[in-house]
C-alpha cells in the first residue's frame, strides 16, 4: 500500500510548497522509492487553462493534454514521476463532478453536502494516483485558514485516519519572519499557523520553516515545544541561489531519514551524486550567453517558468550561465529595436495569446533573421516567424494570423481545422503529446538525433498549408510534420546559423539532469555566435 505525505502551507502564500514537495520527491527517489505527486488547488476554476498568466503564472501541460498548475512542472523537473490530469485536482473539477452526478440522479433521495460528498470525492481523487507507487506526495494549495481550502484539509485529515498513522504524515511549510527593527526572527506566525491546523484536527509531523536567515537551535527548540513537533523535524528552509539546491539542503537536515522512519519505508541509501554534480556546474560555469526573451507577459516571470528553467538546463549542457533579459514586445519598434537586440547572443519568442505585442515580436524575428542571430520560436514564436517571413521575404504585404486579423488577405496562420465553429475557450485547444517526424539534415533532426519525436502542444491556430508553396520557394523549410502530414510542427531557415520555430512546447519536457535537445542546441548556437563575435574560434557544439 502507498504511503501519503500531505504538504500544507501557512501564514502567507508563495512560500514554496511546490518546491518543498518536489524536493521531498527527489530525495525519496534517490533512495530507490517510487513516488508520485499531486496538487490540490482550492479555486473554483475547473483548470487554470483560461486564467491570466499575470494572475496564476504559466499553464503547465502534461502528456495527456491536461492544463495544470505550474507546480506540476516542478514535480516533473525534480522527479521521474509521469504526471497526468489526475495529478492536479481543483475545487471546480470536484464540484463539477458532484453536480453532474446530482443532476443525473446518483444521489437520489440524499442531501448533497460538503461532508461526506465533497470530502469523499477529494479522497477518491487522491487514492486514484496511489497505484503502483511507494509514496504519494499531496500538496494542498492556498494557506491554512482560507475558507476555500477547508474541504481539502478535512479530506486529508480523514484520509490519515483511514490509512493509519504509520501510513501518512503531514508536512507544514510556514514562515519565520525576520523583524529588522528588533534584529530577530519571530516564531509567533508559525505557532498561530500550527494552531489553525490543530483546530481542524491536523497535527503536523514536520515543519519546513521559510526564513531569510538561518534558524538557531534555540529557536528550533522553541518552535518544537510550542508546536508539539520533534526538534529534529523543525527544518530550516532559508533562501538559496537556486531551487535545485533545496534537495541538498533538506538532505543535510535528514528530511528523508525522518520521513522514512515515520512511514516505515523500505528505502535504500541516498544517492544524490548526479544532482550534486549538476549543482556544481550550475554554480561554477565556464562562461555565459545572453538571451533576449521577447514576450508579452514578461512583467511576471512565472508566466514563463518552465521556459526559464529549460534555458538554464540548456546552459548546463554547455557549462555556461544563461543570462535572460525579459523584453516587453510592445516596446520594440523597427528599426530602433536593433539597439536593444544587438546585445544578445540569441533571441527567443515564446508562446502567448492575443494581438498585443505581436508587431514587436515580428520586429525581433526580422532582426534575428537579417543579422544571423540564433533564433528560437515556440508556439506563437513559430507563428510570428512565419508571418514575418511571409511579409518581408515573400512580399505578402498584410500577411497575418486570423487570430489577430480575421480579414487578412494572406492568412498564413489560421484556426485549427477541427475547431471551426467552436467558440468555447476552456479545454478546446490542441492539447497534449503528439508525434512529429523530422526532416533529414535539419537543425531539429541534428538536435534530437532521431527521426520521430513526441512533444506537448497547447495551441488553437496552425500553419496554413495553402501558402506552403510560396513560403518554401523563398527558402522556408518545413522540417517537422505529423506522420499523417496534416500539421506543420517545425519551420527553419537553412541559410542561417540556427533559426527554428516549433509549434509545440519543448520546455515542458526539460529537466536539469536531462536538458531538452532543442534548448541544448539553441544555447550551443548562441555560445558559438558569442564566441565568433568575440573573435574566438568556437568549438562545434554538441547537439
Amino acid at each position: 500500500m502507498a504511503k501519503f505525505i500531505f504538504v500544507t502551507g501557512g501564514v502567507v502564500s508563495s512560500l514554496g510548497k511546490g518546491i518543498a514537495a518536489a524536493s521531498i520527491g527527489c530525495l525519496l527517489e534517490s533512495r530507490g522509492l517510487r513516488v508520485t505527486l499531486q496538487k490540490c488547488d482550492p479555486y473554483l476554476n475547473v483548470d487554470p487553462g483560461t486564467m491570466s498568466p499575470f494572475q496564476h503564472g504559466e499553464v503547465y501541460v502534461t502528456d495527456d493534454g491536461a492544463e495544470t498548475d505550474l507546480d506540476l512542472g516542478h514535480y516533473e523537473r525534480f522527479t521521474h514521476a509521469p504526471l497526468t490530469q489526475d495529478n492536479n485536482v481543483t475545487s471546480g473539477r470536484i464540484y463539477e463532478t458532484i453536480i453532474t452526478r446530482e443532476r443525473r440522479g446518483d444521489y437520489l433521495g440524499k442531501t448533497v453536502q460538503v461532508i461526506p460528498h465533497v470530502t469523499n470525492e477529494i479522497k477518491a481523487n487522491i487514492r486514484k494516483v496511489a497505484r503502483d507507487v511507494d509514496v504519494v506526495i499531496v500538496e494542498i494549495g492556498g494557506t491554512v485558514g482560507d475558507i476555500e481550502s477547508l474541504p481539502f484539509l478535512e479530506a486529508i485529515r480523514q484520509l490519515r485516519h483511514e490509512v493509519g498513522r504509520d501510513n501518512a504524515m503531514f508536512v507544514h511549510v510556514t514562515l519565520v519572519p525576520y523583524i529588522a527593527a528588533a534584529h530577530e526572527l519571530k516564531t509567533k506566525p508559525t505557532q498561530h499557523s500550527v494552531k489553525e491546523l490543530r483546530a481542524i484536527g491536523i497535527q503536523p509531523n514536520m515543519l519546513v520553516c521559510r526564513s531569510e536567515r538561518p534558524i538557531s537551535h534555540e529557536l528550533k527548540d522553541k518552535i518544537a515545544l510550542f508546536c508539539d513537533v520533534d526538534p529534529e523535524a523543525v527544518i530550516t528552509a532559508s533562501d538559496v541561489k537556486s531551487v535545485y539546491e533545496v534537495p541538498l539542503v533538506f538532505a543535510d537536515q535528514h528530511v528523508d531519514d525522518i520521513i522514512v522512519r515515520n512511514l516505515k519505508l523500505p528505502a535504500g541509501d541516498r544517492d544524490l551524486d548526479e544532482w550534486s554534480a549538476m549543482l556544481r556546474r550550475l554554480y561554477n560555469p565556464s562562461g555565459e550567453v545572453r538571451i533576449g526573451l521577447v514576450g508579452k507577459y514578461v512583467e511576471y516571470e512565472d508566466s514563463y517558468k518552465s521556459l526559464k528553467e529549460a534555458l538554464l538546463h540548456g546552459g548546463l549542457a554547455h557549462d555556461v550561465r544563461v543570462k535572460i533579459s525579459w523584453i516587453e514586445a510592445e516596446d520594440l519598434e523597427w528599426p530602433s529595436c536593433a539597439e536593444v537586440l544587438k546585445a544578445y547572443d540569441g533571441i527567443l519568442v515564446p508562446g502567448g495569446f492575443g494581438k498585443r505585442g505581436i508587431e514587436g515580436m515580428i520586429h525581433a524575428i526580422r532582426f534575428a533573421r537579417e543579422n544571423k542571430v540564433p533564433y528560437f520560436g515556440i508556439c506563437l514564436g513559430m507563428q510570428t516567424m512565419v508571418i514575418e517571413f511571409a511579409r518581408n521575404v515573400c512580399g505578402l504585404e498584410g500577411a497575418d494570423s486570423t487570430e489577430f486579423n480575421p480579414a487578412t488577405p494572406y492568412r498564413v496562420i489560421y484556426k485549427l481545422r477541427e475547431l471551426k465553429g467552436v467558440d468555447e475557450l476552456g479545454g478546446t485547444m490542441r492539447l497534449g503529446a503528439y508525434p512529429c517526424r523530422l526532416a533529414e539534415g535539419s537543425f531539429a533532426r541534428k538536435a534530437y538525433g532521431v527521426e520521430e519525436i513526441s512533444e506537448r502542444h497547447r495551441h488553437r491556430y496552425e500553419f496554413n498549408r495553402e501558402f506552403e508553396s510560396v513560403l518554401t520557394q523563398h527558402g522556408l523549410r518545413l522540417t517537422g510534420q505529423t506522420p499523417d502530414g496534416m500539421y506543420v510542427e517545425i519551420c527553419e531557415l537553412a541559410d542561417h546559423p540556427w533559426y527554428l520555430g516549433c509549434q509545440f512546447h519543448p520546455e515542458f519536457k526539460s529537466k536539469p539532469l536531462e536538458p531538452h535537445p532543442l534548448f541544448r542546441a539553441f544555447i550551443g548556437a548562441a555560445l558559438e555566435y558569442r564566441n565568433a563575435r568575440k573573435g574566438v574560434t568556437a568549438q562545434a557544439y554538441a547537439s
